[in-house]
Parts: structure tokens; C-alpha cells; sequence
């Protein structure tokens, strides 16, 4: 049998059981799941839920407490360089040299990945180009807005074309006009035979409209998983919105509308 093309095993992602821990805090409590070949699957929760912890585990940021990470078959623990060239990530706050303008920094980033100058110069140009990043392609970083820096940081996690892309809030101060632009790029992404995404939001609507499955995370413990109409089935929820759901399988609606009197000065 021939090998998968990007690895020994065709999943891109496989979670088990794993916790991270920050001292005596707990932030993820033997989480497991799985990015299936062309999906998007999107890790959802409040602040504090523990995504980024998930991902930052994942990308190798923070040793697992306990548990099995793979990336498309590869031990993130064994084979660390393998997994790296395997994703592509964004994570959720801005990590760019700023004394580099984007042009230079996406440089970099290609003499690290090894990629060929001429494939990585067009890349990052026709990215650029969708982006509208070209006017502030040669401006320092450090003078940049959050939503362009936030555009840098997608160009470069594209730039290899990883088969796995790990993004951690990734729409964080674009424009409209861009956000658009991420949900056709991830939906045709995907559509590129074995490729998969982790999508880490918190943000319903968007989910909602962008991927296939997802797992709701609440304190570091997945409480539910599937497609809207499997979470809407368990939690008995109609034809309510991704939003009405989570709300209702984390318990985070309780006590909403005394919550909003209590603003309103009743």
C-alpha cells in the first residue's frame, strides 16, 4: 500500500487524552478529537475554556501534563521538526519581529522553512495582493495596525502551504473584507485532498457558517462534539443557533436575562 502524502498516517490531527497544566492549575482536563482530511474543525469555548493552551500543546509551545498528540501520524514529542513542517499556525496574540518590515519577515520565514526564494516570493506576493497588504509591504512591522500584523501572521502561516493549518482566533481585528477572504480561503483549502484545520474561536457565528464539526471546550473539559444538527439533537435545541447551544451545554445562558437587567438598572 502506498504511503499517505503527507505522513504515515491520512488524519492530520489526533488528540488523546491530553492535559496541560500550569502548575497546580489544570487548563486542559484529557481532552480528545480529531481533524479528519478535509475538515475544519472548530474548537470553541469562552476565555479560559483552555483552546489556546490545546493549541499551543499541539504546536509544541507547552509539554503535555499527560496524553498522545499526532500530526498526521508523526509524535510531536519524537519527531519534532517533522510535525513543524507539517503545520502551518496563528496564534491568538501577534509574534513578529518588528524592527522587520512584512516583506523581510515573510523572507525569513521562507529561509526557515527552506522553501524555494522565486515559489515563496510569488506566494507572499499573490497573498499580499488578496490582502491588500501591498502599501505597507516595506513599513516597518512596529508601525502597522493589529488587523494588518494579523494579515502577516496568515501569509506566513500560509506560505509552505502546510496540510495541517492550527489557527488560534484568527480573524482578531480583520476587516471585514478580509474575514470574508480567510472563510473562502479555508473552505477551498481543505478542499485539497487530505488537508485539515483546526479553528479555535470563540466567536458562534462564525463557526457556525465555516466548519464541519466542533467540540465545545468548558473549563478544560470537552462537553460535547459533532455537527450543529448532532449538538442541537443532544441538547434537544431545535433549530437553534450554534450560539443557543453552546450557551446551553456549557450552562453559560443561566442567569443571562438577570444579568442584562441587573445592567439595565432594574
Amino acid at each position: 500500500m502506498a504511503a499517505p502524502p503527507y505522513g504515515p498516517d491520512p488524519v492530520p490531527l489526533v488528540v488523546e487524552e491530553l492535559s496541560v497544566a500550569y502548575g497546580e492549575h489544570l487548563a486542559v482536563d484529557r481532552l480528545s478529537f480529531s481533524v479528519r482530511p478535509g475538515e475544519i474543525y472548530g474548537l470553541l469555548g469562552s476565555n479560559g475554556a483552555g483552546k489556546s493552551s490545546t493549541i499551543k500543546a499541539i504546536v509544541g509551545l507547552v509539554p503535555p501534563a499527560h496524553g498522545r498528540l499526532r500530526v498526521f501520524g508523526l509524535d510531536p514529542a519524537t519527531d519534532g521538526l517533522g510535525t513543524k513542517e507539517r503545520l502551518g499556525y496563528v496564534p491568538e496574540t501577534s509574534l513578529l519581529y518588528e524592527a522587520l518590515t512584512p516583506r523581510e519577515f515573510l523572507e525569513f520565514v521562507a529561509s526557515v522553512r527552506r522553501l524555494d526564494p522565486g515559489t515563496s516570493s510569488e506566494r507572499a506576493r499573490n497573498y499580499a495582493a488578496a490582502f491588500r497588504l501591498e502599501g505597507e509591504f516595506e513599513e516597518p512591522i512596529a508601525s502597522l495596525s493589529n488587523g494588518t500584523r494579523q494579515k502577516v501572521l496568515i501569509v506566513a502561516a500560509l506560505l509552505h502551504q502546510p496540510p495541517l493549518l492550527v489557527l488560534d482566533e484568527p480573524l482578531n481585528s480583520l476587516d471585514p473584507r478580509s474575514v470574508r477572504i480567510m472563510k473562502d480561503l479555508l473552505a477551498r483549502y481543505v478542499a485539497t485532498s487530505g488537508r485539515g484545520v483546526l479553528f479555535s474561536t470563540h466567536t458562534m457565528e462564525i463557526a457556525q457558517q465555516l466548519c464541519h464539526r466542533v467540540g465545545i471546550l468548558d473549563r478544560g473539559v470537552l462537553r460535547a462534539e459533532g455537527t450543529l444538527a448532532a449538538l442541537r439533537g443532544r441538547s434537544d435545541a431545535g433549530d437553534a443557533t450554534l450560539e443557543e447551544v453552546f450557551l446551553r451545554l456549557t450552562r453559560e445562558g443561566e442567569g443571562l436575562d438577570t444579568a442584562v437587567r441587573a445592567l439595565e438598572g432594574r
